[in-house]
């Protein structure tokens, strides 16, 4: 992830398992509880590690899924092939333990003295810090206008589906893109998030939109050279990016 200049001023701290949430068929939410948690701001991320009884350690980074002042919470997306999401999305329950640090990152926050209008452009689990500014946006009481743009395979693929339904008012729009199966009578989007869309679904570009982008580094950077193509300032569009398909590693 981006933003690691302060990682080595972070000490490991042990976290406990206090509720794990099903999101979808490959996604878990994990509450954590840390004594010494200094606090976070909304689109920070952290580092967890895993240690083998051999003594083999595996580190990833994982957004934190959860506004200020709210649980401490990271969402998983189980990789096949990874070594940390299979445990931590299969294994892990509640009353486990496991080591992290952070947060971690400066530069892909959002807090509501920032302003707007806002838009959060997610590609699958990219919407995990999105969700994080959203819940924030909330918290705060912001009326701040915000519309996010949020890209999956498939309808049940959809991360927090019912709390982003549930936000889809009062001054945020949230609208669906569907890249491979779309259910009958679906009157969303459809198909990957290319300029036409953007050029429909986000803010116009004179409103002096702040914008928030994140998911696999291909959709990154289609969207922001799409939203700066459009007339958006390139330093109003804030990336965060990770490889792969998922966010879970």
């Amino acid at each position: 992830m981006e933003g690691t200049a302060v990682q080595q001023r972070l000490t490991w701290q042990v976290a406990t398992v206090t509720a794990v949430v099903a999101e979808t068929a490959k996604t878990r939410t994990l509450e954590l509880a840390v004594d010494n948690w200094p606090g976070h701001r909304a689109g920070q991320h952290l580092d967890v590690r895993l240690t083998a009884e051999d003594g083999y350690t595996a580190e990833r980074s994982y957004s934190i899924a959860s506004a200020p002042g709210e649980a401490l919470a990271i969402t998983v997306e189980r990789i096949a092939d990874g070594e940390v999401s299979p445990y931590l999305t299969q294994d892990l329950r509640v009353g486990d333990q496991l080591e992290l640090r952070g947060p971690v990152g400066g530069y892909f926050v959002w807090e509501a003295a920032d302003g707007g209008p806002l838009l959060l452009v997610a590609g699958g689990s990219g919407i995990v810090p999105l969700r994080a500014i959203l819940r924030e946006h909330h918290r705060a009481g912001s009326d701040v206008p915000v519309r996010l743009i949020y890209s999956a395979r498939t309808l049940p693929d959809v991360i927090y589906r019912a709390e982003l339904d549930a936000a889809d008012r009062d001054g945020v729009s949230v609208d669906y893109t569907l890249t491979r199966v779309q259910p009958p009578g679906w009157t969303g989007y459809a198909g990957r998030v290319d300029a036409a869309l953007l050029a429909g679904a986000a803010w116009p570009p004179e409103q002096d939109p702040l914008a928030f982008v994140c998911g696999p580094t291909g959709f990154v950077e289609t969207v922001a050279e799409g939203l700066v193509s459009l007339g958006y300032a390139p330093d109003r569009v804030k990336t965060e990016r990770f490889g792969g398909t998922g966010g879970g590693r």
